[in-house]
């Protein structure tokens, strides 16, 4: 039975986070990704194949190695689903500055008075 893991679950980790920070740069094998960690490979491997599970790396053969490159189309799902919490956040602190602001003036209006 194959697992389906949440990619939200994916992210969490912070070794996955800093391997998808790896691969966003360049297309790695296994071992290549596990050398930029004190984990052992097993350990590795593992959150390699929740992030493969989860659509974040795609896994390209080439010979004998196989290397794995990020997914942008699946961070742009994620960063589609975040944004309507992007816009409310932006507008409560819009209105926190307009507020801020407001305050600020009526202080130096009632010192200039």
């Amino acid at each position: 039975m194959e697992t389906r893991r949440d990619v939200f679950q994916a992210i969490a980790d912070p070794t996955r986070r800093a391997i998808l920070g790896l691969v966003l740069l360049q297309a790695m094998t296994p071992g290549t990704i596990a050398e930029n960690f004190n984990s052992s490979r097993q350990t590795i491997s593992k959150h390699i194949q929740i992030l493969t599970e989860c659509e974040l790396l795609n896994q390209v053969q080439s010979g004998r190695e196989i290397f794995y490159h990020f997914n942008p189309n699946k961070m742009k799902e994620i960063a589609e689903w975040l944004e309507p919490y992007r816009k409310m956040w932006d507008n409560r602190f819009n209105a926190i500055d307009d507020l801020l602001n407001e305050m600020q003036n009526k202080n130096t209006d009632e010192e200039n008075s």
